[in-house]
């Protein structure tokens, strides 16, 4: 037997101190389970890892990437699911965090794109989550006292009132924009992500054969490591010893396909060069990303 493996085996089991719903095993009522008990909460000092200081000069080389995550593919489920929202507070997908934590206010820098200029508001935002539609038997209602119903004296039924809602069943993936650079002074090439951006239909085109689909919002990753850290990725393998999101992203525990990179053209996107060749497209998104990883592989070649 191999002692010095179950040494460690018994270490990672003794450091997990998190749990997809805690208190699960001590609750006596339902109202109890993922409420923490004041010895728990005074001594959880359980916070996102810090990012190392990196000096200007320590950087040999850099380059920016924006990657798109397909929420389609297997390895990129735990950002989607669980759809269904009534599961609790402990199970929440990406999507809903990210929406939560903007409502709430905990989530501040927001923007209209990736390159954090302009900021979004939640008005904004929630303008791109709802339509809502008059149907035929409304529009009636309201002709018959038009005048009524234009000064808000009177108000259409409900049941003419046709409200579609985006929400996190709709999301199809994942703009992603970070920064690989070579740290000359620690001799390895790191990533670090600056922005995430969800991508939803057009509220206006649901229901319809072809949607558009439109970059929701933009959030600076920084920012929201906190709230990112205090939610968790359902863990298939192990339910007792989940992911953060914030795990889950800086680890780059996900599969994403570069479609743009900073680029004398003005960071413009494969798909401009590259033209109705989805092939090419590919392609040229992996020679990116070869040309990245060969930067690494010179440095120690002689």
């Amino acid at each position: 037997m191999n002692y010095k493996n179950l040494f460690l085996a018994l270490i990672t089991f003794g450091t997990i101190t998190v749990s997809a719903q805690s208190n699960l095993l001590n609750a006596k009522t339902p109202d109890q389970i993922g409420k923490k008990s004041e010895a728990q909460m005074n001594s959880d000092n359980d916070k996102p890892l810090p990012y190392g200081y990196v000096d200007d000069r320590d950087v040999l080389f850099g380059k920016t990437v924006w990657e798109i995550i397909d929420l389609d593919e297997r390895v990129n489920f735990p950002m989607y699911y669980p759809v269904d929202e009534s599961l609790g507070d402990n199970r929440k997908s990406l999507y809903s965090v990210l929406v939560a934590g903007i409502r709430a206010g905990k989530i501040s820098e927001v923007y209209d794109s990736s390159y954090f200029t302009t900021k979004k508001s939640l008005k904004d935002i929630e303008a791109s989550l709802v339509k809502v539609d008059t149907t035929p038997g409304g529009i009636d209602q309201m002709n018959e006292d038009y005048e009524a119903y234009k000064s808000g004296s009177k108000e259409i039924d409900k049941q003419f009132i046709n409200v579609t809602e985006l929400k996190s069943l709709d999301v199809d993936g994942y703009r992603v924009v970070g920064r690989w650079y070579f740290d000359k002074r620690q001799g390895e090439l790191k990533y670090r992500m600056l922005g995430i951006c969800p991508i939803i239909p057009d509220v206006y085109t649901m229901g319809q054969e072809e949607k558009d689909y439109i970059d929701l919002f933009w959030v600076f990753f920084p920012s929201v490591r906190e709230v990112l850290h205090e939610n968790y990725a359902f863990n298939d393998k192990n339910s007792s010893a989940p992911i953060s999101f914030d795990h889950l992203l800086n680890a780059r525990r996900f599969s994403a396909t570069i479609y743009q990179e900073e680029n004398v053209q003005g960071d413009r996107k494969i798909s401009e060069y590259m033209k109705e060749n989805a092939q090419m497209q590919l392609l040229e998104s992996e020679r990116i990303k070869e040309k990245i990883r060969n930067f690494e592989q010179d440095m120690w070649s002689y």
